[in-house]
């Protein structure tokens, strides 16, 4: 029995966008995958994870208003010493930054089913509002995953490690949706005549539309990031790389996310507790070895990228 302050909750997102032009085959399995390896490893209770894939038989669909659901409820229930976790295997991109201070110009963002995105910003808010002492754990087996809370501090990635080799695999498909394909996606839906993205979310979805399109501008800035906050961010990939959806012939011909499979292979050969640090670095060894040219990332403060992996501190 799990002690109040003391408890882990996980929400796992797997999206294959079936019958679609962005049609995947992995990420429902990345997930199922997890949610054992939570419950056998890591001590989970099977009550305290919350399931959305957009698999036929669903009971709860990946849209944007639904994740975001699942998460604002996560964090609000959460208490001082608790895990908190969120897989998401799906499709990434990357859109126009509305933020007047954002250097990059552009913003990640995930792609749920109903193409309602969820930013880098949105990322940012809920990290804020853990309660001390509890941590939020995101690993985002997706293109441009890097960054994907915004202004969290890099332990692992494009500045920290030099670059390795190039790809060596024929990639079955990359999780990224180019902005252009969003945008007409949404233009589609909508009618309306705009090369504006924040006008067809929020046409579509009112107020289930992300921060990043909802806010006015001049309160976009004042969303910033805690110091030393309590978010780590596992990434399948920097912000200006893509993931790869494998769906292999072989091996009984299940698909599976190349950064999703790694960490499960990672975990299933060493026993104990491994860090963050840990975790990221044999994953990304690995997907070098196996020829994949996407590099994992961690961004979390100093003490958590060397605090295991999901274990209560």
């Amino acid at each position: 029995m799990e002690k109040a302050g003391n408890k882990k909750f996980a929400v796992l997102v797997g999206c294959n966008y079936a019958n679609t032009p962005n049609e995947l085959h992995g990420c429902i399995n990345d997930v199922l995958a997890m949610r054992q390896v939570l419950i056998d490893r890591f001590g989970f209770e099977p009550s305290n994870i919350q399931l959305l894939t957009d698999a036929p038989d669903s009971l709860i669909k990946p849209t944007g208003a639904k994740i975001m659901e699942a998460l604002n409820h996560m964090v609000d229930e959460a208490e001082p010493g608790d895990v908190l976790y969120l897989h998401y295997s799906g499709h990434g991109t990357r859109i126009p930054s509305n933020r007047r201070a954002h250097p990059s110009h552009v913003d990640e963002a995930i792609v749920p089913c109903d193409f309602n995105l969820i930013t880098d910003l949105d990322f940012r808010n809920l990290v804020n509002r853990v309660p001390n002492g509890a941590t939020f754990t995101i690993l985002s087996d997706s293109c441009h995953s890097g960054e994907l809370i915004n202004k969290e501090k890099e332990q692992i990635g494009p500045s920290s490690l030099p670059p390795t080799c190039s790809s060596t695999i024929n990639m079955t498909k990359s999780k990224a949706i180019p902005f252009e394909s969003v945008l007409n996606h949404l233009s589609s839906i909508t009618s309306i005549n705009t090369p504006d993205v924040g006008t067809h979310l929020l046409e579509l979805f009112g107020a289930a539309t992300s921060l990043s399109f909802s806010l006015p501008l001049h309160e976009l800035d004042l969303i910033r990031s805690i110091h030393e906050d309590d978010g780590i961010l596992l990434s399948g990939c920097q912000a200006n790389e893509t993931s790869a959806d494998m769906n292999p012939h072989g091996n009984g011909g299940k698909a599976y996310g190349a950064f999703s499979n790694a960490v499960q292979i990672v975990l299933k050969e060493n026993n104990g507790d491994l860090s963050n640090k840990d975790i990221v670095l044999m994953a990304r060894n690995l997907l070098q070895k196996q020829g994949f040219e996407q590099h994992p990332c961690l961004y979390s403060s100093d003490d958590h990228a060397n605090s295991p992996f999901l274990k209560h501190n």
